[in-house]
């Protein structure tokens, strides 16, 4: 295939998936779309099929972490380990907005951090649903920490989000090194978004709870799911330090609890695998296929003109800036496979200066990550508008700010480290 309508083809393959990813007509699955798509891409040329099996060998360990990861929390949330945080919010915020916000602030963080954004969208964006309503409060405010927090938040191990898998296999880090250098701008970009939804939310958060709401049963601290999320961090952070890859962990942790589902018949071997969303995971697969044969009919090129050069602050501002433009304009998974490689040469700085764009700057439109997407769908479950101005105004105050200040505290670590 000649140069030009190779380009133009696989342009028009990635929008098609990405538009096909943002409505899912008929309920279907994203990969529907992206297979087909990744197989014509290679029918026609637009990817060599050398490049096309490159691509899935470089993504198929990420993947196979990401489906360990998904099986270990939606096994935490059959244990208990979601309506436990619950009830420990309503608990302690006692009907106050402000207190029930930093609980899920708290929460959301941790979850994202240790269990993957997914995790938060899915299980906890319910759970927070129901809290608000049973404490007599507001529930926008505490529902959009779940969004925003399910990017902003993703920041801190390389398990907690999918783009983070990515960068941490380009970065040539331990995992121990990728967490002391993102702990800064974790905690930076989650303060500059609590200070912002303190002052977006202010009305909201004012507004007092009717006294005298019932709690509701307490329901048991699931200790064994507990256990078994702390063994698989400590699981990480030694086969790292042994040069194993910590998938090896990842799967131990949801072995063990799926097999104590299945054991105790909570589940069967289908609902694992269904556990693992394999729908998805060849979304992923096939998303990286139809990215490569993209860049490699030009994009590469283009993008290598305007990513800067160098680790200096201003340098790893300017890469930051352009992941969060490309993450809104083409969704933040296409943008850091296409970025990675050409800021990989720049050494971690830049690497990680692309995944805080990738991961911050999605806040800003309903696009910017499949996780927002799904966050919307959830909410208009329950009955809930999400007022597309609303969000935006939100994301052009919360999503610069965070950006900047969290890439500042990443230009402050490498220093440190």
């Amino acid at each position: 295939m000649n140069t030009p309508l190779a380009e133009a083809l696989s342009a028009v393959l990635l929008v098609a998936v990405l538009a096909w990813a943002v409505v899912r007509p008929f309920g279907w699955t994203e990969a529907v779309l992206a297979v087909p798509a990744a197989g014509i891409a290679i029918l026609t040329g637009a990817i060599s099929l050398d490049h096309a099996r490159d691509e899935v060998a470089r993504l198929g360990p990420v993947v196979g972490f990401l489906a360990a990861v998904l099986v270990l929390a939606h096994f935490c949330d059959v244990e208990g380990l979601f309506r436990a945080c619950g009830a420990w919010m309503a608990r302690w915020s006692r009907g106050r907005p402000v207190r029930l916000l930093t609980a899920v602030f708290a929460l959301a963080s941790v979850i994202t951090a240790v269990l993957s954004l997914d995790a938060t969208i899915v299980l906890l964006t319910p759970v927070v649903f129901a809290t608000a309503a049973r404490s007599g409060v507001r529930p926008k405010p505490h529902v959009y920490a779940c969004t925003h927090l399910s990017n902003t938040a993703s920041l801190l191990l390389p398990v907690s989000n999918l783009t983070n898998l990515l960068a941490f296999a380009a970065s040539g880090l331990s995992f121990t090194r990728f967490a002391a250098l993102m702990a800064l701008p974790w905690l930076a970009a989650i303060g500059v978004e609590y200070v912002v939804f303190r002052r977006f939310f202010r009305r909201d958060l004012s507004a007092a709870a009717p006294a005298g709401r019932a709690t509701g049963e307490e329901p048991p601290l699931p200790l064994f799911a507990l256990v078994t999320v702390g063994c698989t961090l400590a699981g990480f952070v030694v086969t790292s330090a042994f040069g194993v890859d910590p998938a090896w962990a990842a799967a131990a942790g949801a072995l063990v609890m799926a097999g104590r589902a299945v054991v105790r018949r909570q589940a069967t071997p289908l609902s694992v695998v269904r556990a693992a969303a394999p729908a998805f995971l060849a979304f992923v697969l096939a998303l990286g296929v139809v990215v490569r044969a993209v860049v490699d009919n030009g994009l590469s090129d283009a993008l290598g003109h305007l990513l800067p050069s160098g680790s200096g602050l201003l340098a790893l501002l300017g890469i930051a800036a352009l992941a969060a433009v490309l993450a809104n304009l083409i969704n933040n998974l296409p943008a850091v496979l296409v970025l990675l490689p050409l800021a990989a040469p720049g050494g971690a700085g830049a690497v990680l200066a692309v995944l805080l764009g990738v991961n911050i700057g999605p806040n800003l439109t309903y696009a910017g990550s499949l996780a927002t997407l799904l966050w919307r769908r959830i909410v208009h479950q329950h009955d809930e508008g999400v007022d597309l101005g609303e969000f935006t105004r939100l994301g052009l105050i919360a999503v610069p700010s965070a950006l900047a200040v969290s890439v500042v505290a990443l230009w402050g670590a490498l220093q440190l480290f």
